[in-house]
């Protein structure tokens, strides 16, 4: 069992996880409860439970219904379906610490597209009704709660009595292991990847089977889609897309080659996902904003540049990877820099750093646009209630301290090269700033 070093120290685990634990599930339950039957208004949820106390919470608090179970069980089932049946080209992930190389298929865009398509169809043709899955929202994301959790349990053991890879082991301590996770690449069988299927496959394709499901259920109340829903939902759905045809990329970020699979970040994708993430549409359902057609275009084309910028950093740092530098960026030839590490093992290999283009603007520029996206598909919502930036505001904290993070990681890894690195880019998100 190899032994791994946590990024944050024990304390600052313990707070995270303890709060994590014990705040979150009330806090999904409490913004779908507000979002759906307080108007939004954080006020009149907080108004609410003043008066009835406690015993209010528990009126609030939804049980998990045989049909949220239904609907959560053929999703995640179809969606395992397609991960394991669609053709896909195979594609390498990074070198894991230990040496492992991790092999997937990438057929996550076809899987999305079948999944979209099927969706719509069944809505369309009437075999099924999105708006049943807005009216036991509460219940599926009670459910997916205490699933989730049952889930992490799974991993947990799994992690202890057959772990996939030798990437996996204890950190002394069963909270800690049951936070941060036991294994970097847990499987089922061979080829059935556990993380891709919590992190993409349920966690990103939830956020745009959402989407739609708030568009059909505003068109269903109303009988028409207001124009802030549609620009919320077809930037949603761009983004969602974005992430699926760059998906093979994301294996190679820190979620998936860095952290383990654990409570942190499983049930971040398969609880947090679905309800935070898709806090604004929910709002937009029974708050449909007019913002008419000058100002909706607007706000359509900014969230589409700073999706595409946002993609645009990527495929610069992949296509610079992938070349090994031997590439154009913004026409010229990169500055990088070579920078040797020891690998576990023992051994010196080298990376390429790449210091121009988006990548010269700051560490994690890329992070910039993410953020405004963000805030382009919210803004539709106006700014009557807090609550709808909610997302806004989570993405911002998470990614400022993944960034942390990140650096932190490189700075042990790379030495003296870092220092070089952090002196020729020395922003680390805003240019200028920060």
């Amino acid at each position: 069992m190899g032994e791994s070093k946590t990024v944050h120290s024990a304390l600052v685990t313990y707070i995270s996880m303890i709060s994590l634990l014990t705040l979150c599930p009330p806090f999904v339950i409490l913004l779908w409860y507000t979002m759906v039957h307080a108007d939004g208004s954080v006020l009149q949820t907080y108004e609410y439970l003043k008066q009835h106390g406690l015993q209010g919470f528990k009126n609030i608090w939804p049980l998990p219904s045989p049909v949220a179970w239904k609907i959560i069980g053929c999703f995640g089932a179809f969606e395992a379906f397609l991960q394991l049946a669609l053709p896909g080209k195979r594609v390498e992930g990074p070198v894991s610490p230990l040496g492992n190389i991790p092999v997937y298929k990438a057929n996550g865009l076809q899987a999305y597209a079948v999944t979209l398509i099927t969706y719509v169809s069944l809505w369309w043709f009437g075999i099924f009704d999105p708006a049943v899955v807005y009216d036991h929202l509460g219940e599926i994301y009670a459910a997916l709660v205490v699933g989730s959790f049952v889930f992490c349990i799974f991993l947990y053991i799994k992690g202890h009595l057959a772990p996939s890879s030798a990437d996996s082991g204890t950190l002394g301590n069963a909270v800690i292991d049951f936070y941060w996770g036991m294994e970097l690449y847990p499987r089922i069988g061979k080829s059935f990847d556990i993380k891709v299927f919590t992190n993409c496959r349920f966690g990103m394709m939830s956020w745009a089977v959402l989407a739609v499901t708030y568009c059909i259920k505003q068109y269903e109340e109303n009988g028409l889609v207001a124009d802030s829903m549609l620009v919320n939902t077809v930037l949603m759905l761009v983004y969602v897309t974005k992430f699926f045809w760059w998906e093979a990329g994301y294996w190679c970020t820190m979620d998936i080659a860095h952290d383990r699979a654990g409570f942190y970040i499983c049930w971040g994708c398969l609880v947090w996902v679905p309800s935070v993430y898709t806090s604004p549409g929910m709002y937009l359902v029974n708050h449909p904003v007019n913002l008419g057609t000058q100002l909706a275009l607007s706000i359509l084309v900014a969230g589409l540049l700073c999706i595409y910028i946002n993609y645009d950093c990527d495929r610069q740092r992949q296509e610079f990877r992938r070349t090994n530098g031997k590439c154009l960026v913004w026409g010229k030839a990169p500055s990088k820099i070579v920078a040797s590490y020891r690998t576990t093992s023992g051994e010196t290999k080298s990376s390429l750093l790449l210091t121009s283009g988006w990548w010269g603007l700051s560490r994690h520029f890329h992070y910039v646009p993410e953020i405004l996206a963000a805030f382009y598909w919210t803004v539709p919502a106006l700014f009557n209630h807090f609550l709808p930036y909610f997302y806004v505001l989570y993405l911002t904290i998470l990614l400022f301290d993944r960034a942390k993070r990140d650096d932190d990681r490189c700075s042990s890894k790379y030495g003296k090269y870092w220092k070089m690195y952090c002196e020729k880019v020395p922003y680390r998100i805003i240019p200028g700033i920060y």
